[in-house]
This record gives C-alpha cells, structure tokens and sequence, in this order.
C-alpha cells in the first residue's frame, strides 16, 4: 500500500486541492472576481443638438477652414474628447451639420419647387424668401452650402458644397422641365440655361448678404431676375 504522504512529498508542494485550484474550495468565484457586464460611461453632460446647432452658426460664420476644433469646442461649450466622442472629426461634424442646416434653414427651395403649381411662380418664391432668409437678423448671412468651402484646402468638403449646389441645380432644372411639358413655358426654352441662371441668382444673392444687401435690395434683385422669364 502506497503511503500517502510519501505520494505526496513526491508530488510537490501544490499537488493537493487548495485554495484557488480547480477543485479545491478556491474553485468558487472570490469576492469582486467574477466577470460584470461592461458598463456604458458616464451619461453624456450636454444637449447634443443645442451643440449642433452652435456648430452650425461657427461653420456657417467663418467656414471649414475658418472654424479651428478649439473654436468648435469653445463655442459648443464642450471638451474636445466630448465632441470627438459625439460627432467623431472636425470633418465628420462638418457633414452632419451641413445636413442638419439644409433641414432647418436650406429647406426653403424644395418646399417652393415641389408646393407651388407653376415652375415660375416656384422660382420666383424661392428667390423672395432667398432674401429674406439670407438677411435673417440674430445669424449669419448668406447660405452655408454657398459660402463654407471658400479657400478650402480640404478637397472631400469642397466636393461634398459643390455636388449639393449642383443638385440644386438640377432640382430647378427639373421643376422647369415639367412647366415646359405642361405649357406654363415655351417648348424652345433652354432648360438647362435657365435653371442655371437661377442658381447664379441665388449664390449672388447669397455673396450680396455676406456683404451687407437688405432683404429689400436683395428682393428687388430677386424682382428682375424674374424678368428674363419667357413667358408661354
């Protein structure tokens, strides 16, 4: 018969069941060892929207390339880890805020184009309120889709301005197509040049606020545009 202690001293120290093997009273989970379920950070400390919306008057005012991550966080009043955590990069934030300015302040053309019942009076409302939404007291002037990438060096903003302005374009292009195919205009008419001329109104119009036009002088300005018209 084997002797156990012998069998033991053979062994090594550790070869019997102690605490913290598998099958010693170790085995069980100790105090705080078990695993816990990943917690999800501290609550966020601002309102994601009213950043937003700083955001937009700071892009809006100087620019892409004007507006620094520290002008960003300073007047979003947040940390730059904040707003990396929230928005990721400057260029990131950049592409949500021009979506969320075409929402509440760009909107003003589609609702025209798609609400009035001839494509000349759609025009001439989207150039009427082109004036008064450029010239709006209490924010900056002018359209931010025209303006933020002036002197950019970032080629992805710029392209991302240019296509938005372009489809805009288009739109307009569009609306006037239809009017053609209904007899609001002439069949001859060059579609594409007038659509083109009231895109080059509205970013003149545009360019005008930024350097101090009223909404009057502008809505005059809006007036003769209209007059190149053709009538059907």
């Amino acid at each position: 018969m084997v002797n156990r202690q012998a069998a033991a001293r053979q062994a090594g120290p550790g070869s019997e069941a102690g605490p913290g093997s598998e099958t010693g009273p170790g085995s069980e989970a100790r105090p705080g060892s078990e695993a816990r379920p990943r917690g999800r950070g501290r609550p966020r400390s601002f309102d994601r929207e009213t950043a937003l919306e700083k955001a937009i008057l700071a892009f809006w005012e100087h620019g892409y390339e004007g507006t620094s991550v520290s002008d960003l966080t300073e007047v979003m009043g947040i940390g730059a880890p904040s707003l990396y955590a929230a928005f990721g990069d400057k260029r990131s934030l950049f592409a949500e805020v021009v979506t969320a300015y075409g929402t509440r302040y760009g909107s003003f053309s589609d609702r025209a184009l798609t609400e009035e019942r001839t494509a000349r009076a759609a025009v001439a409302r989207m150039l009427r309120e082109a004036a008064a939404e450029y010239t709006e007291p209490g924010r900056p002037h002018g359209c931010l889709v025209v303006h933020a990438a002036t002197n950019c060096t970032t080629p992805e903003v710029e392209d991302s301005l240019r296509e938005r302005r372009n489809t805009n374009i288009a739109a307009i292009e569009s609306r006037i197509k239809a009017g053609v195919a209904a007899g609001e205009l002439p069949a001859d008419v060059d579609t594409a040049a007038l659509a083109r001329h009231t895109g080059a109104m509205i970013q003149g119009m545009s360019q005008q606020a930024r350097d101090g036009a009223t909404k009057e002088q502008l809505e005059a300005v809006a007036e003769l545009a209209m007059r190149v018209w053709p009538r059907p």
